[in-house]
């Protein structure tokens, strides 16, 4: 019995020896092993990189363009989007908006102005720049024209258990304590970790340079145009002499989606305009059960499926996120077995689901409502002030769209009577689309493709039908406004 037992503490003890000697020897490895690696240097790879950084850890933040690098976006920085950025980070804005014109598919326009700034505009290359910087000033490294091939966590690549092989294509390895994916929806990591997607969008955006006279008409003014297919619209953000003109409808409606634009276009009294860029994305949202990590490997922004659904918003959704994958990277980074890593990969999904994963709940309802009645939907938040208000809350960051119909008895009420009207009716007209993340693919997502934005401020009167005459007048024909 005494000699059994002093087998077993014998063991007991040759295994603490063993994994004291690998943490040892993951120790002395240090000088090449990074704590955290961030793939991707858009906002939630910045965002991530930065969290991580400020925590004191040794990160490196890969990007396989060379920055600044031009993102399809338009661009729109509403309220969760300015609280989620680092302390003392001045945003790069084009203009600042205090108008937002409404219309259903060029129909019954209809203008709200606040004698407050709404939101800001900015443009992506300067925006992400500025981020990276940040990270960059934290503490976090750099490297452009790094292209992710795969990562492995087992393997002749992987030395111990604590370590994760981020492998490049062209065949450098570099190893981390932890990884986070912030690489877009049809990145590598999404696919590693298995990243599943039920709803993707065709966003088609254009670059219109504009004489003074036009970029005046619009300055301090967005459009956002209720489209004619189902769940889909329309944009106009100014950024002084250019206009951000885009449409977003869904996937497998790509020659209905160029016609909008074209329309869309011409109808702005723009056509006679040329386009710097023209270009096209995917938006991408994640299902209810898609994973959010894989091992020591997280994922986030685009790379996880994390934007609104509704108005395909992803820039806030991109930049909370990432701050999250920072921080739990770094608790990752820590943990010295699969046990403790595994916890705080659970940690940083429940942390996510709580919070953007509510509020994705919304954005789904209130996309099906929008997809069944647009016209509604127009009416509601052009005629109604709780409505105005309750956009303008949200905009500004005072509360969120899940927040609201939490709190809010008249909105939640409001929400369940639409929810039975739909069920009863004959179903919304599409969705459900299910398909895993891909690696590579031809169209990276651009986070924050569209942002209607607002604040609380006067209401608009009646609108005519039009929005615009002409170049020299465009987005004013029919427009009633207040101050």
């Amino acid at each position: 019995m005494d000699r059994r037992w002093d087998q077993e503490q014998k063991h007991i003890v040759s295994s603490e020896n063993a994994d004291a000697e690998e943490v040892r020897a993951g120790e002395s490895r240090d000088a090449t092993v990074w704590d955290v690696v961030v793939v991707g240097a858009g906002p939630a790879g910045a965002s991530a990189a930065y969290a991580a950084a400020v925590a004191g850890r040794r990160v490196l933040l890969l990007e396989k363009a060379e920055l600044p690098r031009y993102k399809t976006c338009g661009g729109g920085i509403i309220g969760p989007s300015r609280d989620a950025l680092p302390p003392g980070f001045e945003l790069p804005l084009q203009d600042r908006v205090h108008a937002v014109t409404f219309s259903n598919n060029g129909r019954f326009a209809r203008t709200r102005r606040s004698r407050r700034m709404l939101f800001g505009l900015i443009n992506r290359p300067e925006f992400d720049a500025g981020l990276v910087e940040q990270a960059q000033k934290a503490g976090a490294e750099l490297r452009t024209g790094a292209t992710v091939s795969r990562v492995e966590q087992h393997g002749p690549a992987v030395p111990d258990r604590r370590t994760v092989a981020v492998v490049l294509a062209d065949g450098e390895t570099l190893l981390a304590r932890s990884v986070v994916g912030a690489d877009g929806s049809a990145g590598r990591i999404g696919a590693h970790v298995g990243v599943k997607l039920d709803q993707v969008d065709l966003g088609l955006e254009a670059e219109i340079p504009v004489p003074p006279s036009v970029a005046e008409d619009w300055k301090g003014r967005v459009l956002i145009d209720w489209g004619p297919m189902p769940g889909s619209y329309g944009w106009v953000f100014p950024k002084g002499d250019t206009l951000t003109v885009g449409v977003i409808s869904a996937r497998g409606e790509g020659a209905a989606t160029k016609r909008y634009l074209e329309d869309f276009i011409a109808r702005l009294g723009l056509a006679g305009f040329e386009p710097a860029i023209s270009s096209g994305h995917l938006t991408r949202c994640r299902s209810d059960d898609s994973p959010l990590s894989r091992g020591r490997v997280l994922v986030c922004g685009d790379a996880a499926g994390l934007l609104e659904p509704w108005t395909r918003e992803g820039i806030s959704f991109a930049l909370r996120s990432g701050r999250l994958a920072g921080e739990w990277a770094v608790r990752i980074a820590e943990s010295h077995d699969a046990v403790d890593a595994r916890r705080q990969a659970l940690n940083y999904a429940f942390a996510i689901k709580a919070g953007l994963g509510v509020e994705m709940a919304v954005g789904r309802r209130m996309l099906a409502l929008f997809e069944r009645s647009p016209g509604l939907l127009h009416a509601t938040i052009t005629g109604l002030r709780p409505a105005w208000n309750a956009f303008t809350d949200i905009t500004r960051g005072s509360t969120t769209l899940a927040g609201l119909v939490r709190s809010n008895g008249i909105a939640r009420r409001a929400l369940d009577i639409l929810d039975r009207r739909l069920d009863t009716g004959a179903g919304t007209p599409r969705r459900g689309v299910t398909e895993p993340a891909v690696a590579a693919g031809p169209v990276d997502r651009a986070e924050g493709a569209s942002d209607p934005s607002g604040e609380d401020g006067a209401e608009g009167a009646s609108g005519a039908t039009g929005v615009s005459k002409g170049a020299g007048e465009t987005g004013h024909a029919g427009d009633a406004e207040a101050s």
